[in-house]
């Protein structure tokens, strides 16, 4: 299990600078050498992390303790994710919705309250996913 989260690790890193020099030489303006490069990565980051979640997903879940009464480390992942994930999702309703909506309000004024509307149903993403992550939370 070591084994493959070092080689994992290694090949994350190595993608990671990869994609940092390649950005320094300036490889944007060459679409084609870019989706080279992307395709490459691809190739080396994907299979990599499917060996290591199917080496190292199940030897964790075996040597996790069965003790009845004690909360869940999986518990806490799902509350973490529908949080995370709700206000990813927030941040990125919001980008789209607030510049449109300053399109908006720029070119008639009388939009502004219509626009405020919007962008508060975005914000209630994040709402439902803290409140989902406090129901996971209480039943742990």
């Amino acid at each position: 299990m070591g084994k493959v989260l070092v080689v994992a690790t290694i090949i994350v890193l190595s993608t990671i600078g990869f994609g940092i020099y390649h950005n320094r030489l300036k490889t944007k303006g060459n679409s084609k050498k870019l989706k080279k490069v992307m395709g490459i990565n691809l190739l080396a980051f994907v299979p990599t992390l499917v060996v290591a979640l199917i080496v190292v997903i199940p030897q964790a879940a075996s040597a996790a303790p069965a003790v009845s009464g004690t909360a869940s480390g999986l518990g806490y992942l799902g509350a973490a994710l529908s949080t995370g994930l709700a206000a990813l999702g927030t941040g990125v309703a919001v980008g789209n919705v607030g510049s449109s909506a300053i399109g908006a309000v720029s070119e008639d004024s009388s939009m502004f309250g219509k626009t405020l509307i919007f962008i508060g149903l975005a914000e209630g993403i994040a709402i439902y996913g803290l409140i989902i992550s406090i129901l996971i939370l209480g039943r742990l």
